[in-house]
């Protein structure tokens, strides 16, 4: 698997995302956002690792 966003994208994405009020699990954004779940699973070990690293930036 290729990345085709940057791990700065990956997050400003999900800042973004948390801004408008959507929810952040992981299921909800697999089904919204499946490219965004990818990349951040190729930076990140894990979703919640993703979210963590948006909220402490």
């Amino acid at each position: 698997m290729e990345a085709n966003m940057s791990a700065v994208d990956v997050v400003s994405q999900i800042q973004q995302l948390k801004q408008n009020g959507d929810t952040l699990s992981k299921k909800k954004i697999k089904q919204s956002h499946p490219e965004l779940l990818q990349n951040a699973l190729y930076y990140f070990p894990s979703w919640e690792h993703a979210i963590q690293s948006s909220e402490s930036l």
